[in-house]
This record gives C-alpha cells, structure tokens and sequence, in this order.
C-alpha cells in the first residue's frame, strides 16, 4: 500500500498540499476511495482513505491507526559517505535508507574526484534527499531520514561527538570491524567510508585525534558504494535488527 508522509499530527480529515499533493494527482492518478498509509510526524502509522480531489489538494477521511508499525532499528546509524564519482551517490543514498540508517553525511575529502561550487551542493543535496524520501515509501519505514549538506572532512571530524564513530580504511591492520563492534556498547554510530581513491594517511589521523576508531573491512579492497553498504549492514545485523524476525 503506498506510504504517505505528513508534517502535522494525525486526525480525522487530512489534506495534502504542495508537491505531495500534485504527485498524488498527476503522477499517481489517484482518485476518490483509494486507501493509503500514513505516517505522520510523530512516526504514528494509519490507513486513510481519499474523500476527494481538486487542481492541488487531496482530502483523505482517517480510518484507522495501526499498532505496531514502528519499522525503525534500536540503534541510530549514520553514514558519513565521501563524494564518490559519477551517481553513485544515489545508490548508496537509496541503498542505506533501506537498510535503516538515520541520515546520511556527504563529505569532500582530500582524493575525492568531484568538486561542486555551493550552488551545485544544494542542488545534488536536494536531489539526493528527494531520492531518500522514495526509499523510504518503498521500505515501509515511519520516520524520513535526512541527507546532511556536502561537509568538509575536518568539520566532520569535529561533529557528531556522542556517537560511536568508524572510519573504514583499507590499511588499517589490526583492528578489525567486527571486533570493533563486538565491544562497542552504543545506540548512537557513524560510519565514515572513503572515494575511490581511498584516505590520506594524514586525513585517518585527523580522524582518529577526532575520537574516531580505525577498522577495516577485511582483506579484499572494496568500492565506495560497495563499502557503504556493507558497512552498514555489519552494523544493523551485529546491533540492529537486521536479519530478524518482527
């Protein structure tokens, strides 16, 4: 059942406006008695059922709430993705919001190919969020992650000080991820991946005087989206809810 998304508290008549709205009646097609989910802005899950349309509204009359619809992992997990070339950017942004990451951190390291003027990082950003609010209708999640503005590795060195923070590099030789996780005791993650063309010896120190902890992946040398994607699902299968049963 097609998911909607309301940045308002649920009631018994709900109007849909804006770009929602045009979506629903010009992509969508929808029409009179078509029942959807929503989910509104406090993660509460309801069927609604379409009243009736005009040029730009949509008017839906509450049916009923559904129990038990939280769909989120215990942990928060974001994923902090230097710029990697071409779009793959996209798939990793679709890819990690399906597997329950929180937000997702752009990042403009030392070897990344692309380079946007702040105009540009607006627009990918906004594009990308655009791609993160479709992943999440499609995976039935009840809260929209959010893609972060393009940062620079040293400010995101400085933030996200009360999470748990890793950074992937493909020299480090002695502490694995796995083990990394085993002994972390956390709710709140960030996982740091790197270009195509890997970190700078200097940027993995940055980031480990920063309170970062350096883990590798294992013994093959992955791509970035690869990376991405894998190193999020160590992440929910060892302390979230990946691969369980709800």
């Amino acid at each position: 059942m097609r998911r909607l998304f309301i940045d308002e508290c649920l009631s018994e008549d709900i109007t849909i406006k804006g770009d929602d709205a045009k979506h629903l009646l010009y992509a969508m097609r929808v029409r009179p008695e078509q029942v959807f989910t929503i989910v509104d802005k406090e993660s509460k899950v309801a069927q609604a059922k379409v009243i009736s349309c005009t040029s730009d509204t949509v008017q839906l009359k509450l049916l009923q709430y559904i129990e038990d619809a939280d769909t989120e992992a215990p942990i928060e997990v974001v994923v902090a993705q230097c710029l990697p070339k071409g779009d793959k950017m996209e798939f990793i942004v679709q890819k990690a919001v399906e597997l329950g990451a929180s937000s997702v951190v752009p990042v403009v390291s030392r070897h990344c190919v692309v380079k946007y003027d702040d105009k540009k990082k607006l627009a990918r950003q906004q594009k990308w969020q655009k791609i993160a609010d479709e992943a999440v209708k499609q995976c039935g999640r009840t809260i929209k992650p959010t893609v972060e503005a393009i940062v620079s590795l040293e400010q995101l060195a400085k933030d996200y000080a009360d999470y748990t923070r890793f950074i992937c590099y493909e020299a480090e030789d002695e502490q694995s991820f796995k083990e990394m996780l085993q002994s972390a005791d956390s709710k709140k993650y960030l996982i740091l991946i790197g270009p195509e063309g890997g970190f700078a010896p200097e940027e993995v120190q940055l980031c480990k005087d920063a309170g970062f902890k350096s883990i590798s992946m294992g013994k093959r040398i992955l791509r970035a989206e690869t990376a991405s994607i894998a190193a999020l699902t160590i992440v929910m299968y060892e302390k979230g809810d990946l691969g369980g049963i709800y």
